[in-house]
């Protein structure tokens, strides 16, 4: 295998299978006909045409926001699409757009809406100029991708928090990294994708960070979603990513933009072009 497998992988999606989704008539997402054909069932509000859309008379974020809770507490419970998990993600065509309405985490992938997460790249420099990477092992209770390899710090972006405060927040609750050297990171870029999955499409934008931290630092977990971290150096996590899936899977895309920038990953070892093109490359 080769890095570019990765760019395949997260980039493996046909949209012939889906249909739009919209909010009044601004298109937020899309859905498998049959899940489409299940929301109009189910709800007034869904209207079912080439593509599933929410009632436009529904104007306001909260009406909205109700008419989905209730359509997916309803499929939910017919085990249509996955339970709720009680966190929510804003509904909008881009990212700073004002948000249509809220939608529970668990149910983003089935209604294929643009979702966002914030990813930190720990690692320490050392004094011959060798960089080391804190990298993290998923616990084995994680639903999605467990036992896995892992960004020092990575989390989704729920409605109404910045970049950067949840930065500050998955840094505490994720590695115990104080909030004065949680505050030092640096949004470096940006990474996109879209993938196919068993329960829709992800379209998922993940804003990088680099943090650079003192030798003399460890990471902790303190929400039992990390097993272990471990502090490896860049060449062996860079030959992990090129010969492995050891990793989760969009977690390879944010450590190769790392590698890239620090020079680490070079165009004699992969096509750089094709990777920054793959992964959506937005440099901050």
């Amino acid at each position: 295998m080769a890095f570019l497998d990765h760019i395949a992988v997260c980039n493996r999606h046909d949209l012939s299978q889906f249909v739009p989704f919209r909010v009044g008539e601004v298109e937020v997402g899309w859905v498998r006909p049959s899940l489409a054909d299940a929301f109009a069932a189910t709800s007034n509000y869904f209207l079912r045409d080439h593509g599933l859309n929410l009632d436009t008379r529904l104007d306001e974020f909260d009406a909205r926001s109700a008419a989905l809770a209730e359509a997916v507490e309803d499929l939910a419970d017919r085990k249509i699409i996955p339970r709720p998990r009680g966190e929510f993600y804003a509904v909008a065509p881009t990212f700073m757009a004002v948000p249509l309405a809220q939608l529970d985490r668990g149910v983003v992938p089935s209604l294929g809406v643009r979702a966002y997460g914030v990813h930190v790249n720990g690692y320490v420099k050392r004094p011959n100029g060798a960089i080391d990477m804190w990298i993290g092992r998923r616990a084995p209770t994680q639903k999605l991708c467990p036992d896995m390899y892992d960004n020092m710090v990575a989390g989704g972006l729920p409605i109404g928090l910045g970049p950067f405060d949840n930065v500050i927040k998955e840094a505490q609750e994720e590695a115990d990294v104080p909030e004065a050297l949680a505050r030092k990171s640096r949004l470096v870029a940006s990474v996109r994708y879209t993938m196919e999955t068993d329960e829709g499409l992800r379209q998922d934008t993940m804003f990088c960070y680099d943090l650079e931290l003192p030798p003399d630092f460890t990471p902790v977990n303190t929400d039992g979603e990390v097993a272990a971290f471990h502090l490896m150096p860049a060449e062996e996590v860079k030959a992990i990513v090129r010969d492995t899936f050891d990793f989760k899977f969009n977690c390879n895309l944010v450590v190769m933009d790392f590698l890239i920038r620090h020079g680490l990953l070079t165009s004699a070892e992969a096509d750089i072009a094709a990777i920054r093109k793959g992964m959506g490359q937005g440099t901050v």
